[in-house]
């Protein structure tokens, strides 16, 4: 673990730089957007473009014609301009967006009156994906507040062949027939179960957001057992805890994959995504404005039998190619699972040992023991029932919380 410097003339600088920062707040300066203050708002882990049986109104695997996609992103930061990363990652071909839009959203796949734009790339209304590339929207001048949803619609000529997708969002999105893209309203939008041909949303923030801190792990990062439509994974409830700070804060993407592994592709469905080892590019290193990392991913690993010393060494991969790009990263223990499918009396002692190693190596920058956060006093390898979606393994609303509350705020704004 990297230790920081600590001695009273340390600590007296820090002191006087937070009573500055929280003057400038105060003063109403912090909330000035700095011209090149690019932060990453929200952002969603894309996978191939698949039928998935179990979600089958998502139209990823056949692809698109002549339609619109309207998806539906709540942002971590705000912000006076914003940016659209569209994307044809697992694309088999290029692609051609011939219109697209960003606004804020009244509800539903209405639009608030005024705040529709139109996207350009390069100056031009339209943009081809190249197969396996992205594109990157011009800036557009839109008042974007933090926490906040915004509407991101994108037509598509077609036909496209299989679409990029992330397939379990807790969100639902939108889709219609034609050129919906400038619509004000949802009139002729159908329901979307899907997040379709975007992976990211940039603002240009106020000064006091310094960054971006990127949650990358598995369904219990992404949205898995949390209310549909209500925001409360627990990066978003971090993100609550980061905007209601004063002084310099963070904003947080979010790179969870439901079903994803850290060190090998899932047997059964290329939609669990490649794994986090094969994402770290793209998924973390590449967001824009990323200072740090937490870490939360391992239990499907366990569940497919991965032994501790293998997922340990996993870890430290990421960990090493993370310090290699300057950044932070933080370790979060695993979440229990006792009497959920994956319990198994080996598999526990393999979570055991993964997080005695997270809570101890001293090879993280620091540690947020969700585990802890989240198990029955007495029995550490069970969640509290109050956390408890009923499966026993993935933590529902108030679970989602505590873990964000574990979160130690001055350990990531050092």
């Amino acid at each position: 673990m990297r230790r920081p410097f600590i001695a009273s003339i340390a600590l007296a600088v820090v002191l006087a730089a937070a009573s500055s920062a929280s003057a400038g707040a105060t003063a109403g300066t912090d909330d000035r957007a700095r011209p090149d203050n690019w932060v990453t708002a929200w952002a969603a882990s894309p996978v191939v473009g698949v039928f998935i049986p179990f979600n089958p109104g998502c139209p990823a695997g056949t692809g698109l014609t002549d339609q619109t996609v309207r998806n539906v992103a709540f942002v971590s930061a705000g912000g006076d301009r914003v940016r659209i990363r569209l994307t044809n990652t697992f694309g088999q071909r290029s692609m051609r967006v011939g219109h697209a839009t960003v606004a804020v959203q009244a509800a539903n796949a209405d639009v608030v009156a005024g705040t529709l734009r139109s996207l350009t790339f390069g100056g031009r209304r339209e943009v081809t994906l190249a197969a396996g590339g992205h594109a990157l929207s011009d800036p557009v001048q839109l008042s974007v507040a933090a926490l906040s949803t915004l509407l991101v619609s994108v037509y598509v000529p077609g036909p496209t062949g299989p679409v990029t997708m992330h397939p379990f969002t807790a969100q639902g999105n939108f889709i219609a027939t034609g050129d919906a893209a400038a619509s004000p309203t949802g009139s002729g939008f159908t329901d979307l179960p899907c997040w379709l041909l975007i992976d990211g949303i940039e603002v240009r923030a106020p000064a006091r957001v310094s960054g971006t801190v990127i949650a990358l792990g598995d369904s219990i990062t992404d949205t898995s057992a949390t209310t549909g439509n209500a925001n409360r994974r627990w990066p978003d409830d971090l993100a609550r805890r980061l905007n209601a700070r004063p002084g310099r804060t963070l904003s947080v993407g979010n790179a969870g994959l439901g079903g994803n592994r850290v060190l090998e592709p899932r047997p059964d469905g290329d939609f669990w995504g490649v794994p986090a080892l094969a994402r770290l590019e793209r998924d973390v290193f590449s967001q824009t404005g990323v200072q740090s990392v937490i870490l939360l991913e391992g239990v499907n690993d366990i569940g497919f039998d991965a032994g501790a010393a293998e997922l340990i060494a996993g870890y430290q991969q990421i960990i090493a190619q993370t310090h290699a790009r300057g950044l932070q990263i933080f370790g979060a223990t695993l979440t229990p699972f006792g009497g959920s499918f994956v319990d198994t009396p080996q598999r526990r002692a393999t979570w055991s040992a993964v997080n005695e190693w997270i809570r101890t190596s001293r090879q993280f920058d620091g540690v947020f023991d969700f585990a802890a956060a989240t198990a029955m006093p007495a029995d550490p390898f069970t969640l509290l029932p109050a956390y408890d979606s009923g499966d026993h393994l993935h933590p529902n609303d108030a679970g989602c919380q505590a873990m964000a509350d574990a979160v130690n705020l001055r350990q990531l704004l050092p």
